[in-house]
């Protein structure tokens, strides 16, 4: 074995000490293919164009349906993305279901996850720099689990605290100087 074969194994092995591995591939690997195959079937039968993409971002299975034609995948969204989120634990329960474990997979619709990060982000900063500027409690509106995730990943990143308050659904994120 040459040294450069060596490397290369040693390489692959330090890859896989990062995400274990399941037979057929890594278990974010699979669990993406398991949601992939459940969404495709689901827009078969609903007789929907749309391209699906796959990621794993962190430690967590990324799942996006792109539009194929713009607004075709409008209400598999819903108002306020309450169809997209009844989608996605939809989706985890198929992926679940093949790999034999607890799915944390993020679902994307035509954009609307990554729309609502963006601007989550823009209001967390003004959230951020009235809480600098005034040195009180700033609280925000109550908001989805994940939309809370996004917030206090801004408040993190801007070195203040932050922390969610109530009970479900009127669950909103407190943010502090410190």
């Amino acid at each position: 074995m040459t040294d450069d074969q060596a490397r290369t194994e040693a390489e692959a092995g330090a890859v896989a000490a990062v995400e274990p591995e399941v037979k057929g591939g890594s278990l974010l690997d699979r669990e993406g293919d398991a949601a992939a195959d459940y969404l495709e079937g689901l827009l078969d039968i609903a007789d929907l164009d749309g391209d699906i993409d796959i990621d794993v971002e962190g430690n967590r299975a990324m799942v996006s349906v792109v539009e194929v034609r713009e607004g075709d995948l409008r209400h598999l969204v819903g108002a306020k993305g309450e169809i997209l989120d009844a989608l996605q634990e939809l989706t985890r329960l198929a992926a679940a279901r093949e790999t034999g474990e607890r799915s944390r997979l993020m679902l994307d619709i035509a954009g609307f996850r990554a729309a609502r990060r963006a601007a989550l982000v823009e209001l967390a900063k003004s959230a951020i720099a009235e809480a600098q500027r005034t040195g009180a409690p700033i609280t925000m509106d109550p908001m989805t689990p994940f939309e809370r995730k996004v917030v206090h990943d801004a408040v993190a990143e801007s070195g203040l605290v932050s922390e969610s308050e109530g009970d479900e659904p009127r669950r909103c994120v407190v943010i502090r100087v410190s």
